[in-house]
């Protein structure tokens, strides 16, 4: 059996002879016979290593196709461990608990976004919604890093949820359900599109934007309308706005939560001190200066998109996307308690404003990181192409590109290099 390339070598397998001949049973002088095994392939000291079977008088050091090393099953015997009474292999249970771990790994962490999203809630036609529900970004974002088989654990985050503000029962349980729906139908459909999590491309942050985001969390919009239909929570009269209310703050759950998750865990820091500074205070005066535009008299919200687009240019995605945060979760604290530019309205009225406000944050800050990450990524295998094609021309004339670009552009290839990674600015990473 030849191992896979990406499995790591284990010192039980078969090897071949050093003088490279085929390692068949039974013939050849069995390598390392008179030299240490390799760490890697060294037995545990204390353990006597036979061979499982050996042809007709053959002896252990005879035989090229036994290397120093313990067999699967001895190393079983040796560590204790070995099949269970159903009679699956260990590992099994290894992966098992691995899963168990992920799954409530997850329940956890939707429950903790969960509580964080209950904290502002609106009332509309009679529900209770949230205009910024953070658990859908965080269950896309699980599927994305784990796979489906992590779909229990957001069933398990949304039903804790529910029950620490009521009983669970069967309407809960639907809405646990819908939930769950919603966030996988996202994952399939950008897994279609060919959907990268790395958000480097324009094409992604349009594919989370149109399917991740406006797209799947239609489900769960239309299974908890359904479900307060059916349990008479709310007249007919009422299901749009419903629906309306709760599929914007799924929704806006994806467009905020993603991209900042991609931020944690791929991050673009800034080189120097410099850029540390304009990025922290990039932060400080978004906060500052919504928060103004938020509680003016005046109507000022267009001024953070300014402060957008200058995250982005300079930061790409490690810039916008904790602005974008900033400025929803302000705005989502002034529309709840109708304050600002929300004083004075109908909450159906407050909760048009507020959602088309913050997908607009959403959409300009994702979408322009993205085209100017991609424009970047194309600006460098331009470099590196003309690098190897200077490197080529030098090695059929030497010295006939270098002096040639240096005299009449002023820079060769490392210095043209050098002065365009500096320009994509110090967010570049």
């Amino acid at each position: 059996m030849t191992p896979r390339p990406d499995s790591p070598r284990r010192w039980w397998h078969l090897a071949r002879p050093r003088d490279g001949s085929p390692a068949e049973g039974g013939t050849g002088v069995a390598p390392g016979a008179h030299e240490p095994a390799p760490p890697e392939e060294a037995a545990p000291s204390g353990i006597t290593v036979r061979p499982p079977h050996l042809p007709d008088g053959a002896s252990p050091e005879r035989t090229a196709s036994w290397r120093a090393g313990l067999s699967l099953e001895q190393l079983r015997r040796s560590s204790g461990a070995g099949p269970d009474r159903e009679g699956r292999p260990a590992a099994l249970s290894v992966r098992a608990l691995r899963l168990m771990t992920l799954i409530l790994a997850v329940a956890l962490a939707y429950y903790g976004a969960g509580r964080l999203g209950l904290l502002r809630q609106v009332v509309v036609e009679g529900a209770t919604v949230t205009p910024l529900w953070l658990p859908s970004g965080v269950a896309l974002a699980a599927l994305f890093a784990f796979g489906p088989r992590i779909a229990p654990g957001i069933t398990l985050g949304m039903l804790a949820v529910t029950s620490s503000i009521s009983p669970v029962s069967g309407y809960s349980v639907l809405i646990a359900v819908g939930n769950t729906l919603a966030p996988l139908a996202s994952w399939y459909l950008l897994r279609l599109a060919g959907f990268r999590p790395s958000l480097e491309r324009l094409r992604d942050g349009l594919a989370l934007v149109f399917l991740g985001a406006l797209g799947g969390m239609t489900v769960s919009a239309a299974v908890g309308t359904g479900t307060l239909l059916a349990t008479d929570k709310i007249l007919m009269a009422n299901a749009w706005p419903v629906w309306a209310a709760w599929w914007a703050g799924d929704a806006l759950g994806v467009l905020v939560v993603v991209p900042v998750l991609v931020v944690l865990f791929r991050p673009r820091l800034p080189r120097s001190a410099l850029g540390w500074v304009e990025l922290l205070g990039l932060y400080v005066v978004t906060a500052a200066l919504t928060w103004v535009a938020i509680y003016s008299p005046l109507d000022l919200l267009f001024l953070v998109f300014p402060l957008l687009i200058w995250a982005a240019l300079r930061f790409e995605l490690t810039g916008s996307a904790p602005t974008a945060l900033i400025v929803s979760v302000l705005a989502v604290t002034a529309a709840t308690d109708q304050q600002g530019p929300f004083a004075g309205r109908a909450m159906g009225e407050i909760m048009v404003n507020l959602q088309a406000f913050n997908v607009s944050v959403a959409l300009t800050g994702l979408l322009l990181s993205s085209l100017v990450t991609e424009r970047r990524h194309v600006r460098e295998r331009i470099e590196d192409a003309c690098q190897e094609l200077a490197e080529v021309v030098d090695t059929l004339a030497p010295g006939a590109s270098g002096g040639r670009t240096r005299s009449a552009g002023g820079t060769g290839p490392e210095e043209g290099e050098g002065r365009g990674r500096a320009g994509a600015g110090w967010g570049a990473g």
